[in-house]
């Protein structure tokens, strides 16, 4: 993130002010992700970046493109619409093939044909298992160039739904509990 304008000539907060000085993007936050301090950063660069006063990397644009910091209401409670770290949806039960299981709670399958599977339901309602990620392969998004160049090889900025494979790989990162992945940066 870097600034186009001398940013003592338009309001900026000081958090803001801190991660111009010290040459830090919002994807590296001095603020824990998901925290109201770290949301209230990513408002703040997307207000600044869509009134033209500072420039964002592609990873930048990339976050501020989604929900993150959005709130809304629903039933009678104010929430965040999107925090593309972490999926909070609701986990639904569902029964696959007699078996009970989780919803959009992707897990380990250690001597599966994948490397990660999750249960959830197709364009007709049916609930599906859906495998993704290479087995032997590690979940390497901490490394920018590598991120990129997955994101690039998937077409992440289409995932598709999600009762397919890429919607999985391209977010494996807001699973990362779940999935035990050390990494949380984003593809």
């Amino acid at each position: 993130m870097n600034h186009l304008q001398d940013f003592e000539n338009f309001k900026i907060s000081e958090n803001m002010q801190y991660h111009f000085e010290n040459g830090l993007s919002i994807l590296e936050s001095v603020f824990r992700v998901e925290s109201d301090a770290w949301l209230s950063i990513v408002n703040e660069a997307r207000t600044l970046y869509n009134t033209g006063k500072i420039a964002l990397n592609e990873d930048e644009v990339w976050l501020i493109s989604t929900d993150a910091g959005t709130k809304a209401i629903y039933e009678g409670q104010e929430i965040y619409l999107d925090v593309p770290f972490e999926d909070y949806e609701d986990i639904d039960e569902a029964e696959y093939r007699g078996r009970k299981v989780n919803l959009n709670k992707p897990y380990r399958t250690p001597g599966g044909p994948r490397k990660f599977s999750v249960y959830t339901k197709n364009e007709k309602g049916n609930v599906v298992k859906v495998g993704f990620g290479e087995p032997g392969m590690r979940v390497n998004n901490a490394d920018p160039k590598k991120a990129r160049s997955f994101q690039k090889r998937m077409g992440c900025d289409n995932p598709g739904p999600k009762w397919k494979a890429k919607y999985w790989s391209c977010n494996v990162a807001r699973y990362r509990k779940l999935l035990g992945i050390k990494s949380s940066n984003p593809w």
